[in-house]
């Protein structure tokens, strides 16, 4: 697949017009070449911390678990200049009882990693990137696309929103807990198991019926080579009287699963002025050699890290929200042990019950990560499953709950 677009180059070449190439990534020939300019979108500005983004040494690694994906790259002189991942799936809408015709699972594409050089911004290239990749889109059933990226992504925003006609959908939360070295208290009157991947399929379905973004396909996220497992915490007084085995929830617990991003990719914080990666190693060090100060202190700031995603977080119950709190600590003293991941990352929705019972540090977290959606032009044929009569990017009646893909982040 490809197309050719007539851009102007830079000012010095103002009157001579070259042709630029849209084409499908070629793992064998394009891995370096996109690792290269990967490196060249990074921004640092000495003095202001900022974090960037090693791939491994696999490009197409954030969407290669999912089982419909494909990355784009834009040629231009045989230097690859641009490049956009995406990829498709089956999920949920959601609730809405007012509408009949309400249509509950739809496919809906994932856009993702899009990135241009910086000396050939601003002649179309991003929004051609974003065309293209909507035209796969469609030609494999999806009926809706949608991107993430923070609110202050002014560049970001504008081009979905303005020229690719995108609007704002949600906006939740993304929560960030540091790995300290110390371990974190698990309250000694909860109990916290392991459940058995088909077990958990059983209970999330339960759990996730109504909400946003549940995946058709979970049992493929939870039998994951990358999913570290799927825990409940619960109370100790319950335990007598639950049978897990019979696929009923308890009364009182709450859940959540761990994604093992840092096998995908690894962070590094750039940036920062000599004083203060001295103030984080000192207290670093303080934190390892005085684990009972409990010092909230943060992983190397001179290597690359990885991350735990935790996801499928509910609670149910009174006091579940300490469940929860108890339930995090477990995940993070579980990352402690692996001296690779430095942060638990979580996303959840804004109105989500169980964000007051997630530990989260607030320096490096942020309470608005915006969804910018987009319905298709899919020419589908009318007939007895045709009901694409409502539009999920107008406001409706939903759910308050999002569940957050981990193959997606």
């Amino acid at each position: 697949m490809s197309t050719r677009i007539a851009a102007e180059l830079l000012p010095s070449f103002e009157m001579e017009k070259e042709v630029i190439i849209v084409r499908k990534y070629q793992e064998m020939k394009d891995q370096f070449d996109v690792e290269e300019l990967e490196k060249k979108c990074e921004v640092v500005q000495k003095g202001k911390p900022s974090i960037v983004t090693d791939l491994l040494g696999d490009p197409i690694g954030r969407v290669r678990y999912l089982p419909l994906h494909a990355m784009l790259v834009a040629e231009y002189r045989k230097e690859i200049v641009g490049v956009i991942r995406g990829s498709i799936r089956t999920v949920s809408r959601g609730k809405n009882e007012s509408n009949d015709e309400f249509q509950k699972y739809v496919k809906v594409a994932y856009i993702g990693g899009l990135r241009v050089s910086p000396s050939h911004r601003r002649f179309g290239i991003a929004t051609k990137l974003v065309e293209q990749l909507e035209e796969w889109f469609i030609r494999n059933g999806a009926e809706y696309a949608y991107m993430a990226t923070d609110c202050s992504n002014q560049a970001s925003i504008n081009l979905f929103t303005q020229k690719c006609n995108y609007v704002k959908f949600r906006t939740p939360r993304v929560l960030v807990q540091p790995i300290n070295a110390h371990y974190k208290h698990i309250p000694s009157g909860i109990s916290i198991i392991q459940i058995p991947p088909q077990l958990a399929i059983t209970y999330y379905t339960q759990i996730f019926k109504n909400s946003e973004f549940y995946p058709l396909d979970i049992d493929l996220i939870l039998n994951h080579k990358l999913n570290l497992g799927t825990f409940m915490a619960l109370p100790n007084k319950f335990i007598p009287n639950w049978d897990p085995r019979t696929g009923k929830l308890p009364n009182c617990y709450a859940i959540l699963s761990i994604w093992n991003t840092k096998e995908v990719y690894k962070l590094q914080v750039k940036g920062l002025s000599a004083w203060k990666q001295a103030f984080c190693l000192g207290e670093r060090l303080l934190d390892t050699l005085m684990p009972c100060l409990k010092v909230h202190s943060i992983p190397t700031v001179l290597e690359s890290f990885g991350f735990h995603q935790l996801f499928g977080l509910h609670v149910e119950g009174k006091n579940s929200k300490n469940l929860m709190k108890g339930l995090c600590n477990f995940a993070h003293n579980m990352a402690r042990n692996d001296s690779d991941c430095g942060l638990l990352i979580t996303e959840v929705s804004q109105t989500d019950p169980v964000c007051e019972g997630i530990p989260y540090c607030k320096k490096y977290s942020w309470d608005e990560d915006l969804w910018c959606m987009k319905k298709l032009e899919v020419n589908s044929k009318k007939g007895s499953d045709d009901k694409c009569l409502d539009d999920w990017t107008k406001p409706q009646v939903s759910s308050s709950v999002i569940f957050v893909d981990p193959r997606d982040f």
